[in-house]
Parts: C-alpha cells; structure tokens; sequence
C-alpha cells in the first residue's frame, strides 16, 4: 500500500487542482470549492471569498467532520455542509470537487440531465449525471436534495447552480469534472447536428457490467 499523504502534501494537492479548474475555465471569480477527506475526524477544506486560481497552501481550513474548524485563519466555504452530506453519505469517497464548468453548467440550468447513453466511455466511468433539483447554494435544503442521489452517483448536475463530483482521491474527482464537462460538450454538438444515436440497452447492460469491473479495481 502507497505511504498516506502529509497534510502538506494535501493543501498542495488541493492548490494544484484549484489552479487547473480555474485554467480549463470551470470556475470564475471566487466561484467553486474543493475538499479532501484527511481521515475520519478532519476534512481539509477551501475557504470561502477566494479565487481557486489564487490559493497558497496556508489559506486552506481543516475542520472536523461537523464543519466545525480546527485550524485556519479563514473560514471553510460556505457550501461546506454540501461536502459533509457526502462524506457522511458515501464512506467510499476522500475528495469532492464544486465547480460550474459552462457546458455542463448550461444543462443544469436548461433543466436537463446528461443521462443518456452517448459515449462508452462515458457510461463506464460515470454511469450517468443526474439533475438534482435547485435548492440555495449551502442550505440545508441542497443537503436534502442531494441525499438521493448521492450514494448511486459520483457526478451530479444541480439545476442554476454547477456541478459536484467525488472521487476515492482529489485527482479522480477532478478527473470526474473533466469528463463531465467532455460530456456535455459532446452532447451539445450532437443536438446541434440535429442527430443523437444512443447506444443500445443491451449495450449499455455490458457497459455497465465493465462499470463494475472497473470500479472493483480502484
């Protein structure tokens, strides 16, 4: 088994990725937030009010897993309680990522889901995003709506919001926004060419069946 990261190692990781969302354009301003599950009492956390292209290593917040903080001289972003709902909801789960990547983002707000079977790629690695239905930004009522889908999915599209994605560890939850964002790019030229050929349920059967096997391996 790999060595567990220092703490340091956690906030660097956490600036890098912060750095590459803000670079691919998935977030603006002070927009978006990311955490690392550190171990079963403390998350480590982005604060809020600063831009994920500008963090330094110092500026992150641990907190334990109420949200309460232990150390750091900002305070956790304001969507905190979202992370927390999923850490608690999902033991599988080390890292989320909140961003508003546009594509992706322009579904959420038409109101559509990216669940249809499009791409193979796609169908195995994440399955399907669903479109959970809009509730304030880091309310109580978010947590609730995202409960549901929380344990079956590891990417969910938020209507007029964004998207949030998890993942075993940050990069994978990074990853998962990638694609996300691929996804959704690729879906819009499709319905712009005015033709979409989905992939057969028989084929998505074994797709899913791949699914499993790779996620068995991670």
């Amino acid at each position: 088994m790999p060595l567990s990261k220092t703490e340091q190692q956690h906030r660097e990781e956490i600036v890098e990725i912060g750095r590459r969302l803000h670079q691919q354009g998935f977030v603006a301003g002070t927009d978006g937030n990311l955490s690392v599950r550190m171990d079963s009492e403390r998350i480590l956390a982005t604060p809020t009010g600063m831009s994920k292209g500008m963090l330094k290593p110092e500026d992150l917040v641990l907190v334990d897993k109420q949200g309460n903080r232990l150390s750091g001289l900002r305070d956790a972003s304001s969507e905190l309680r979202m992370h927390l709902t999923i850490y608690e909801s999902r033991p599988d789960t080390n890292a989320v990522v909140h961003a508003h990547p546009p594509t992706a983002t322009g579904y959420a707000a038409a109101g559509l889901p990216l669940d249809k079977p499009l791409l193979a790629e796609i169908v195995v690695v994440l399955g399907s995003v669903p479109l959970a239905r809009y509730a304030t930004p880091g309310s109580p009522e978010l947590s609730e709506v995202l409960k549901e889908l929380i344990p079956h999915h590891d990417a969910i599209l938020m209507a007029n919001h964004g998207v949030v994605t998890c993942g075993t560890d940050l990069l994978q939850a990074y990853f998962r926004m990638e694609t996300v964002e691929h996804y959704a790019r690729v879906s819009l030229i499709t319905e712009l060419l005015g033709k979409q050929t989905l992939l057969s349920s028989q084929d998505v059967e074994k797709l899913m069946e791949l699914r499993s096997r790779y996620l068995g391996s991670k």
